[in-house]
């Protein structure tokens, strides 16, 4: 058992050594746990943001300038004027995602009582905007002519319904994201790391020299496991700190050593994934093109980007045997709403179950692996 410890762990260093040497991965690690998570939660709104509106003035009248002066930043930029000849032609070419019909007489049917129609043309194609940014317009809209007819409620609604938000009380979607790609990252350099390391053995012929020694397989998966895991453990502590914490300022309410605990239990499951895709994958190129592949639907479907409960009830059951879907439901817990250990033990014992099921394959598809290649 000590000579299986001390080889795993002289292996292990030898991965760092060669991970020294590599700028490519180098920089690949620096960029991903810096610059990317920071432009990622920077510019990738998930809300209203910078909405590009026209207005059709077809009226002309003061109640149809104050709505076209109310859309304001940063949820709209500045409403800009068309003709009703040109809408067609600007939402083809994109140059809008809402483009706003204001009928002649507009202003008179409203004194009068009448109940104009106001036509909102919205690109649904821009798909994160056109549903909030519609109820937004419509909201705008109604609260101008209530403005403008000084029209207040007799009575009160018989239900006051108050909002209150424990974490992100403006609801910035840059705290979201933030660690959401941190928590992608870790995902995509696990496997990236892991896998790549076994196939550079492989192409730089150094798989054989490791096969004439007395190691076992076990030893040099562990090696690689261990060694790339620390790796990515030690750059996602310190991302968080100082990018997430530091220059997002994005205030972090639940237990950090509890994130990373779970982090390391998680890793185990990626980089074992990793192996198991590099023993399917003949060269470098085909790992990266298998990587892509399981990590986009490992992302779009672990319900970092879209809850759970709204996929398929059979998607849901298949997610519940995919590490990420834990880890991101432990990370969103501890981090977002400052769970303890007693709230996240079951995620904690599904990653490391998985885990185990995962490396448990990569070690019976390593041996064959290696088997053929002695043979």
């Amino acid at each position: 058992m000590r000579r299986c410890l001390v080889n795993v762990f002289r292996l292990g260093i030898k991965e760092l050594y060669s991970l020294r040497y590599d700028p490519v991965m180098l920089f690949l690690i620096v960029y991903m746990f810096t610059f990317a998570v920071y432009e990622v939660s920077q510019h990738a709104k998930l809300g209203v943001f910078n909405a590009a509106v026209a207005i059709v003035d077809e009226d002309g009248s003061q109640l149809s300038v104050r709505i076209g002066d109310a859309f304001l930043q940063p949820y709209f930029k500045r409403a800009e004027q068309l003709n009703i000849a040109e809408i067609d032609t600007a939402m083809d070419k994109g140059r809008y995602t809402f483009v706003i019909d204001i009928p002649p007489g507009f202003q008179a049917d409203i004194i009068g009582g009448r109940q104009p129609v106001v036509q909102l043309n919205v690109d649904a194609t821009a798909m994160s905007l056109a549903g909030t940014g519609a109820e937004y317009i419509q909201s705008i809209i109604i609260e101008e002519v209530e403005s403008f007819l000084n029209v207040r409620k007799a009575a009160q609604p018989p239900v006051a319904i108050v909002t209150r938000a424990r974490f992100n009380a403006n609801l910035d979607s840059s705290w979201f994201q933030s660690v959401m790609e941190l928590s992608n990252n870790i995902t995509l350099l696990a496997m990236l790391l892991t896998g790549a390391a076994l196939i550079r053995e492989r192409e730089h012929g150094t798989i054989e020299h490791l096969l004439v020694m007395p190691l076992r397989p076990v030893e040099i998966m562990l090696a690689k496991v261990w060694a790339n895991g620390l790796i990515i453990i030690i750059a996602a502590t310190l991302s968080l700190y100082i990018v997430v914490q530091g220059a997002l300022a994005v205030p972090i309410s639940g237990s950090v050593p509890l994130f990373v605990a779970g982090a390391t239990v998680y890793l185990f499951s990626a980089t074992s994934l990793g192996i198991l895709l590099a023993t399917l994958a003949r060269s470098m190129p085909q790992f990266g093109l298998l990587v892509m592949l399981i990590f986009v639907v490992m992302i779009l479907l672990s319900g970092g980007n879209t809850p759970l409960e709204s996929m398929p009830d059979t998607m849901q059951t298949v997610m519940q045997f995919v590490p990420s879907t834990h880890f991101i439901s432990l990370a969103q817990a501890v981090l977002f709403r400052d769970a303890g250990f007693d709230v996240v033990w079951p995620q904690l014992a599904a990653t490391g179950v998985i885990g185990a099921a995962l490396f448990l394959a990569a070690l019976l598809r390593f041996r064959k692996t290696v088997t053929l290649t002695q043979v």
